[in-house]
């Protein structure tokens, strides 16, 4: 098999017994991107010569004998909102296609100190706004089993890198589902903590008390590892939680028997594709068999996320957002009258339609004698959700539910419906406004071929019991690992 197909274990086991080399692992990554990005659009910036130059000193890491890691000399893709010294860090925006920030995320500094590689950045919806990856600035990205079909989003790129295998393990960022729905659309394993479990210094903001970054890879032993990397409280984060990081990974074979675990009769309702709900039942019948104990459960609010969620959240973005205005850095209108012409027009050439969208939405659910009627009503709403969960995991230790109501869309089946488009994230929406970890693995396919992912979600923190449960059922269920037929260049 190629190296480039392995799975952050495998490698890491492999490479800790010199077995293979990081720079042998990373020119097979590259050798991969070269072959089939060009069609697959995963990638907005490739490096290259720093990822070989990151290889050899992982290698030479090893021969001295120093620390390692499970992510040392492993070649990981970076969504394109993660700040990165060396590299743009666009968002998937005109407003800032030439932006080279000059500090790094903390989740990209822990990752360069414990010797991973870093490829490059990975393409998004604009600002994170989208559940399709068609809202990026530069291009759309393909899903890699069906190149007519979207990725999802906001996390496409993150997604369908790992997907064709042109990153080994990559990080995304969730904030109404931006990496659960594209993992399940894209048939691979993607995580999003708990609120606070993982730094969001460095990260641009969309929605600040929404926002989390995570894990997207092929399995869910990889998940566990490049999440105990990256998770750890950090004094320039003030939501960053200070509460101990467990071993994810040496925990992820205890037994799972007399777990509890709800299912939501909400989540199960009109609009949910048969095929969908088929794989997610026989999910379901499959952890039972492991000795876990289900029950029907309801969260009441359900039908309010996506209210909720698209006042708070375009709220939130259109106070962060309103820092892109030409003067200190980023895109600047060329040829305007004056100071208020330049912001208007800077704006308006700078953010693309979805992105204006939501900075007019949350501008007016924030304005003077709507605050009340919207925002502070939403805000109550959230508190009700919160509180549908917590009453929940007063009986149980896991929910299990469907990611999305189908598998991916075409493009363009969405793109000009956008109350269409936000119902894609009806099931994930809800995780984020409780704050709460969850986890998309793979649970099967559509006839024609379509992967479709089985959503897990644990009490805040409990990130440990999510990943034993996902392992658990992926061991099981038989789906960890399954790549697209990807047609690549021909050899000269």
């Amino acid at each position: 098999m190629e190296l480039y197909n392995c799975s952050l274990e495998e490698l890491w086991q492999r490479l800790e017994k010199g077995e293979v080399s990081s720079l042998e692992v990373t020119r097979s990554v590259f050798k991969r991107i070269a072959d089939v990005d060009e069609t697959i659009a995963a990638y907005l910036e490739i490096d290259e010569k720093g990822a070989l130059i990151q290889a050899e000193s992982a290698d030479e890491r090893r021969r001295k004998g120093d620390a390692t890691t499970p992510v040392t000399g492993i070649p990981l893709g970076l969504k394109d909102l993660l700040s990165t010294v060396g590299l743009k860090t666009t968002c998937g925006s005109k407003m800032l296609a030439d932006y080279r920030p000059e500090y790094d995320a903390t989740v990209v500094t822990r990752l360069r100190e414990a010797g991973a590689v870093i490829t490059g950045k990975l393409n998004m919806d604009e600002f994170a706004m989208g559940s399709s990856t068609e809202n990026s600035a530069f291009k759309p990205t393909c899903n890699p089993w069906d190149s007519g079909r979207v990725p999802g989003g906001s996390s496409g790129g993150s997604t369908a890198a790992v997907a064709s295998a042109t990153a080994i393990a990559t990080l995304g960022s969730d904030t109404g589902g931006s990496i659960r729905q594209p993992a399940s659309f894209c048939g691979v394993v993607g995580m999003k903590p708990t609120y606070g479990r993982v730094s969001r210094y460095g990260l641009i903001a969309f929605a600040s008390s929404l926002d989390q970054i995570g894990p997207v890879t092929l399995t869910v032993a990889d998940a566990a590892l490049l999440l105990s990397v990256i998770a750890g409280h950090d004094e320039r984060d003030s939501t960053s939680v200070n509460t101990p990081v467990p071993d994810y990974y040496g925990n992820l074979k205890q037994d799972i028997k007399g777990l509890k675990i709800g299912v939501p009769k909400e989540y199960f309702g009109a609009g949910l594709d048969p095929e969908v709900e088929a794989a997610v039942r026989l999910g379901c019948r499959q952890l039972a068999d492991a000795g876990a104990q289900f029950a029907d459960v309801s969260l009441p609010h359900t039908d309010y996320a996506v209210a909720t969620y698209y006042l708070l959240a375009t709220a939130e973005a259109s106070s962060n957002l309103a820092r892109y205005d030409g003067v200190k850095y980023g895109f600047r209108a060329e040829n305007t009258d004056g100071l208020l012409d330049m912001y208007r027009t800077t704006r308006a050439q700078g953010f693309g339609d979805e992105v204006k969208r939501r900075i007019m939405l949350g501008t007016y659910a924030l304005s003077a004698g709507y605050y009340d009627a919207y925002y502070r009503k939403a805000q109550q709403v959230r508190t009700l959700i919160t509180r549908d969960f917590d009453e929940v995991f007063a009986d149980n230790d896991i929910i299990v539910a469907p990611v999305c109501p189908t598998p991916a869309f075409a493009f363009g089946e969405k793109i000009d419906d956008p109350l269409s488009m936000y119902l894609s994230d009806i099931l994930t929406i809800p995780v984020n406004l409780a704050g709460l970890p969850a986890i998309s693995v793979p649970c099967g396919f559509t006839k024609s071929g379509l992967p479709i992912g089985l959503q897990l979600i644990a009490k805040p923190f409990a990130e440990e019991t999510l990943l034993r449960v996902a392992w658990h059922y992926e061991q099981m269920a038989g789906w960890a690992g399954r790549r697209p037929e990807l047609v690549t260049k021909a050899v000269n």
